[in-house]
């Protein structure tokens, strides 16, 4: 019996930078990677050997160079459709700095039906991220059978919220920097808009039992 040729999306969250250990919303500002952020990446992922396919990257500097440390011989293809939420005025600004102001307050409290001044709408950031899923991300899973997305934290609990096999809602989604999950479809049955059949961690990470990163069956 042939096998079902597998396709694969890999999500992976940039390395840490300056301003998000002062816990500052950055979205569409461009800080590189810190000092600290850079040596993370090569002690997390130093025995990780991902799949060869195509790799897709958000243009902010913190996901090129992320890209470019742990995929060094391999072409980059860069996309701004995959940055993270654009958060306009409160863009460098931490949640000290904002928590006395109403609209934030708001936010805060309804993020799908208000937006940062200036900033960028949940629906409009939900259908940039269709976009990309549609025109970029998918279209490369088909063609190399695997696709590698260097991007943000918004986009990666954005995504799994859609097409991981668990129904979450995007907040509930946790996505450490430097890391993030694979998501696996049977290639002769998965289409554009299913939910995956399996999702795991990426890197892989040791549990206290002993066991690796749990591979969670479709509902």
């Amino acid at each position: 019996m042939a096998m079902v040729r597998r396709l694969a999306v890999t999500l992976l969250r940039h390395g840490l930078t300056e301003e998000n250990k002062q816990k500052k919303y950055i979205g569409h500002c461009d800080p590189p990677l810190c000092e600290e952020g850079r040596k993370e990446l090569y002690i997390l992922h130093r025995d990780e050997t991902f799949p060869e396919g195509a790799i897709l990257a958000s243009d902010r500097k913190r996901c090129m160079e992320t890209a470019e440390i742990l995929f060094p011989e391999s072409k980059v293809k860069v996309s701004p459709a995959l940055r993270e939420m654009h958060f306009g005025e409160w863009e460098r600004k931490t949640y000290d700095d904002l928590c006395g102001i109403q609209r934030y307050r708001d936010w805060i409290d309804d993020p799908f039906g208000v937006s940062p001044p200036g900033g960028e709408s949940y629906q409009d950031f939900a259908d940039r991220l269709h976009g990309a899923w549609h025109r970029e991300i998918w279209p490369a899973a088909k063609d190399s059978g695997h696709v590698i997305v260097v991007t943000h934290g918004g986009p990666i609990r954005y995504l799994l919220s859609e097409f991981a096999p668990e129904r979450k809602e995007m907040w509930s989604w946790l996505v450490s920097h430097g890391k993030g999950y694979t998501l696996y479809w049977n290639g002769a049955e998965g289409r554009l808009k299913d939910r995956c059949i399996l999702l795991q961690e990426a890197p892989f990470t040791a549990k206290p039992n002993g066991c690796r990163s749990t591979i969670l069956p479709r509902e």
